[in-house]
């Protein structure tokens, strides 16, 4: 999911209960349920070091002790160098239950992520499998609200409240963050629901004379009852639209029949390298092109497409592609990672 959900989740978590348990709870808990996204950094030495690293030590049960270990560090220099001050001197900071806390809302993180269909590696580096829900698009206006409005509605009640006079104890807003909470649950209830409809809709029916192998249905923002549907058979990959509501597959007959590319020299080579490998772990549909280039050092480009992403609607194609350009002896030259590159060691086909 994007930060602001990230962010929001913490919040409400730490507002549902866990603030009144002991000091800093809410930053810590803010702060920790968007930390592992740390793994961004690996973007400024290139592109496809970032893309191999993303939702990988950082996003796993491995990692998430030693991130919320330096968010809980972080907080403890902020707390010494504000003086130690606190709102609530009989609530001090108990840094050993911090810590757990920072660890909880680090889950939501993962758990979050799952939701959408980028997927997430929480058992790295003993697995590296992905795994992915596919219910949740990467920006969910509904949520958006939900927690916003937990964050928001105890605020302008406590200001209500002071207008007139009356006055409570401790942190406020536990009810509301909880309300808040149980409703993105919900939401994924019926996203679920929806969701296994339309994948059982791709499943019943045939493409071109052909069975399903395997399919696949991925959210659009907002709309539980719109998916963009995949499809693999022996031969191609069809990709349609699917409305969950009647169940239907291809209501708009609109469906795209994409014949699986044939496997030469170039595309093994391609394939064979980092950036391939990487790729391939990663993508669940993936298909290649391979286009000769003239007048360049390089004498092959070979482009990589997961359909997962390639949704029939959008403006920008391309979307999560990657490329790896060779040379005529099929050493790699370069390797792209959306419009980002970096040149190989000749004649290596390694970084």
């Amino acid at each position: 999911m994007e930060p602001i959900t990230h962010f929001l989740t913490g919040a409400c978590l730490a507002r549902a209960g866990f603030n009144r348990k002991t000091a800093l709870a809410t930053a810590t808990m803010t702060l920790a349920a968007e930390a592992p996204d740390i793994d961004i950094i690996g973007n400024f030495k290139d592109p496809v070091f970032g893309f191999a690293h993303h939702r990988g030590f950082t996003h796993s049960f491995l990692g998430l002790v030693l991130v919320q270990s330096v968010v809980v560090g972080l907080m403890y220099l902020v707390w010494r160098m504000r003086g130690r001050k606190l709102k609530d001197p009989k609530l001090p900071p108990r840094w050993g239950v911090l810590f757990v806390f920072a660890c909880l809302a680090g889950l939501t993180h993962i758990l979050l992520d799952f939701t959408n269909n980028y997927g997430v590696r929480p058992f790295w580096p003993f697995r590296e499998t992905w795994y992915s829900w596919d219910i949740v698009f990467i920006v969910e206006p509904v949520i958006l609200i939900l927690l916003v409005a937990g964050l928001v509605l105890p605020a302008l009640f406590s200001l209500i409240n002071d207008e007139i006079g009356v006055r409570r104890r401790g942190p406020q807003g536990g009810l509301a963050a909880m309300v808040a909470l149980l409703g993105v649950l919900a939401l994924w209830g019926v996203r679920d629901y929806e969701h296994r409809r339309a994948v059982h809709a791709l499943e019943a029916r045939v493409y071109d004379g052909a069975d399903p192998i395997r399919a696949s249905a991925y959210p659009y923002w907002l709309n539980p009852f719109r998916w963009y549907g995949v499809v693999e058979t022996r031969n191609f990959y069809a990709t349609m639209l699917v409305d969950s509501s009647v169940p239907e597959a291809d209501p708009e007959g609109r469906m795209r029949i994409r014949p699986k590319p044939e496997q030469d020299p170039v595309t093994l080579a391609a394939k064979r390298s980092y950036l391939g490998r990487v790729y391939l772990d990663w993508a669940k549909y993936p298909i290649t092109e391979t286009e000769p280039l003239e007048n360049s050092q390089a004498a092959y480009v070979v482009r990589f497409q997961d359909l997962r992403y390639d949704y029939p609607d959008q403006t920008r194609r391309g979307v999560l592609g990657a490329s790896v350009k060779l040379d005529r002896d099929l050493n790699v030259v370069t390797e792209s990672f959306g419009s980002r590159g970096r040149r190989v060691a000749s004649g290596t086909g390694k970084p």
